[in-house]
């Protein structure tokens, strides 16, 4: 069994995660909103647009923390 489709399968939609993919022989990381999925893969949108990975290229998947708050500027003077 693929621990990493089982992870998957029972994350809410709207979770973060972060998914390892086989993508042209190669491998790739999908960071952002778990935000569909069906019997053949799952869709994250990602700060770049949407990524769907079919559930067979899936090597690692896991849910992330939120991403951190943004530093506030720092003032010279």
């Amino acid at each position: 069994m693929n621990i990493a489709l089982d992870r998957l399968a029972r994350l809410p939609l709207g979770t973060r995660v972060v998914v390892r993919h086989r993508i042209d022989g190669a491998l790739s990381d999908a960071l952002g909103e778990l935000s569909s999925r069906d019997h053949f893969g799952c869709t994250i949108t990602t700060r770049t647009g949407e990524v769907r990975i079919a559930f067979g290229d899936v090597q690692l998947a896991k849910a992330v923390p939120p991403p951190p708050a943004p530093r506030s500027r720092r003032l010279d003077g």
